[in-house]
């Protein structure tokens, strides 16, 4: 059975992200996922969720990490079994001191091997499921020991207040871009750093040039371009909650919208690398891939080879989303009659793209 490249190179025994860090309404946008049949990479489940809001008639959520596996499960109980507000409180989006009620309450729906891992981690479920990865603690230490030391707690408050472009800028260029910001960020965003306390080191390995420099710039403009006081992301990572800014996995909205698809079986859990899951099951056709940023991990040549994979697995107007952060991986040219770029769709959406780590935004099509 086929496996990930990156499998044999990081750990994968422990929650890595406790929340989806790429922006879902750019997967909503660019896959247009109603009414298809969705293949979508699972992390933490919250855009595989939000596939379903966005009126996917199904979503297979692919994951080889057990632990992000149970974040998955519990997510889908709780949808199942707790009111909006209560699922927010879980989560970590709202305080609350009722979290051991509320995952008691979902607990009975979690398959064993998720129920084990969640009754081993008390602490992860009182805190908040939201917060209980390496990259949130990682942003965590940022926001509370490393930030204090360019902006105090005021001025963070200030920055995600509604603001018009112009004066975003006036704020950002006068208030916020000073020296100790420029130094504090890429000391904390380098390669090392954000190796040893957020990603897995083996996540650079196809990385070129300055990690921070290209964070840096991105930031830039979700802070004085696009508005902070609508960013969900901005606020977790500056505020440690989501505020009444919320991704679209837990937008009241679409609350209801997402319960009725799981009770319907619209959505389904594979513990497996993607590779493994194609592989095994050779007839079956997905109309759009939420890909995350998984060939960031691989070499160009195994790019190559999965994209192949997918297209194999494709119905023919299929789309492909996925993200680079440092490591530019796009279709190679020998597929030229199975792929075709959308890139004038992928820029219009990245303009957007309020989880700003990334530098760009791939989105193809299937056609033959």
């Amino acid at each position: 059975m086929s496996t990930s490249e990156i499998q044999h190179r990081a750990d994968f025994s422990a929650i890595r992200y406790a929340q989806c860090w790429e922006d879902s309404d750019l997967l909503a946008g660019a896959l247009e996922p109603r009414g298809r049949n969705c293949l979508s990479i699972g992390s933490a489940g919250d855009n595989s969720f939000a596939l379903l809001a966005a009126g996917a008639e199904s979503v297979t959520a692919v994951e080889m990490n057990a632990a992000q596996i149970a974040c998955i499960e519990l997510r889908r109980a709780a949808y199942l079994r707790l009111e909006h507000h209560e699922f927010l409180e879980l989560m970590g989006s709202r305080a609350c001191e009722r979290r051991a009620e509320f995952y008691a309450a979902s607990r009975e729906l979690l398959p064993e091997e998720a129920r084990r891992f969640w009754d081993a981690n008390g602490a992860a479920i009182a805190g908040g499921i939201g917060g209980a990865g390496k990259f949130e603690r990682y942003f965590k230490t940022f926001r509370e020991k490393v930030l204090p030391l360019a902006h105090p707690r005021r001025r963070v408050l200030a920055l995600l207040e509604a603001r018009s472009e112009a004066a975003r800028s006036r704020f950002y260029r006068d208030a916020w871009n000073n020296r100790r910001w420029r130094w504090i960020f890429k000391v904390f965003f380098s390669r090392t750093v954000m190796g040893a306390l957020g990603r897995d080191p083996e996540f650079f390995k196809y990385v070129e040039g300055s990690v921070a420099e290209r964070i840096l710039d991105r930031t830039r403009h979700a802070l004085a371009v696009l508005d902070p006081s609508a960013n969900p992301y901005l606020h977790w990572i500056l505020t440690g909650t989501h505020g009444e800014m919320l991704p679209a996995a837990l937008e009241e909205r679409n609350f209801p919208v997402i319960r009725n698809a799981l009770a319907e079986g619209r959505f389904r859990i594979v513990s497996s690398p993607i590779e493994a899951l194609l592989e095994s099951e050779p007839d079956r056709r997905y109309d759009a891939f939420n890909l995350s940023d998984i060939f960031e991990y691989m070499s160009g040549e195994n790019t190559g080879v999965l994209l192949d994979r997918i297209a194999d697995a494709s119905s023919i107007g299929a789309r492909l989303a996925y993200w680079n952060m440092l490591a530019p991986r796009s279709r190679p040219e020998s597929m030229a009659g199975r792929l075709r770029p959308l890139s004038e769709l992928a820029e219009e959406w990245f303009l957007r793209d309020r989880a700003f780590f990334y530098s760009k935004f791939i989105v193809e099509e299937v056609i033959g």
